[in-house]
């Protein structure tokens, strides 16, 4: 039994707070930038009082009517982008990853052993080496500036598919010999016993690769010219073009506020589910 006392707990706390106002005093300092004029924001120091400019900067940033030097694509077209985006990637990563795992620990087929390893390999590549022959592939396909080219080539993923084969394999072999004697097919024992055990996996799996899909920054560089197609990521680095007098730093802090709130929310509606996902052993 852990003894309490109270110079610890107080200790703790203190040790709490400190890192949480590192994390949150540049979130706190973004949002204050947003809620200023331009000219106040380069002003040194800068006021740490929001401001009430706030309706009118995230009006203007929303609608991309602002008159700085950099990108003037409306975010809300941005954030459109970057959710079809978030979720091609992380539903097609999931789909994917089950169904391939699925195949492997339950059918029997040759070369099943070297084909799983070669799946896994493929964790040792590094984004920089795929990427030149990725583009080239997407290029030649006429799929640059599309969702298509933005999406499919990130939708495999061998992480997913090892886990979930890890997950897969401990299922015990008296279920599936019970599913089998109660007429379900191979479809049928995926779809209504495999998926709702591997629910709170899904969801874990679905918040990360929401995020990963969603903070994209160097594949949407390289395959979007044009600014309809940007991601959000890619929309605040193009709205930073001149000096820090030119630059509307009120609205690409905006921008970035804006960027934050899908992500919190996914992670906020889905935290239960996330948490058990990654710890629960009873499975």
């Amino acid at each position: 039994m852990v003894e309490r006392r109270p110079w610890t707990t107080a200790l703790s706390h203190l040790v709490l707070l400190i890192g949480i106002a590192i994390v949150a005093f540049p979130v706190y300092l973004t949002f204050v930038a947003s809620t200023h004029e331009r000219s106040e924001i380069v002003q040194a120091p800068m006021s740490l009082v929001p401001g009430d400019q706030m309706v009118e900067n995230y009006q203007t940033a929303l609608t991309g009517t602002g008159s700085g030097p950099g990108s003037k694509a409306p975010v809300a077209r941005m954030m459109f982008v970057s959710l079809v985006m978030a979720l091609t990637i992380s539903i097609g990563k999931i789909a994917i990853s089950l169904l391939s795992a699925f195949a492997i620990v339950y059918f029997r087929f040759r070369f099943k052993m070297f084909i799983f390893w070669a799946i896994f390999v493929t964790l040792m590549l590094p984004v920089e080496v795929r990427i030149g022959p990725t583009y080239q592939v997407v290029s030649d396909l006429g799929m640059l500036n599309s969702f298509a080219g933005l999406t499919i080539p990130l939708i495999a993923s061998a992480t997913a598919t090892f886990l979930f084969r890890q997950f897969f394999m401990t299922v015990p072999d008296e279920l599936v010999e019970a599913a089998r004697v109660d007429g379900a097919g191979p479809m049928r024992f995926f779809k209504d016993i495999l998926i709702p055990m591997s629910s709170t996996s899904i969801a874990a799996l679905f918040v990360i690769q929401f995020i990963y899909g969603w903070n994209q920054y160097l594949w949407p560089l390289l395959i979007t010219t044009d600014e309809k197609m940007y991601p959000v990521v890619i929309g605040i680095q193009h709205m930073i073009a001149g000096g820090d007098a030119a630059n509307e730093w009120n609205l690409v802090m905006a921008t970035a506020m804006l960027a934050m709130i899908p992500p919190a929310l996914v992670v906020l509606s889905m935290q239960r589910w996330f948490v058990k996902g990654l710890v629960d052993s009873e499975k």
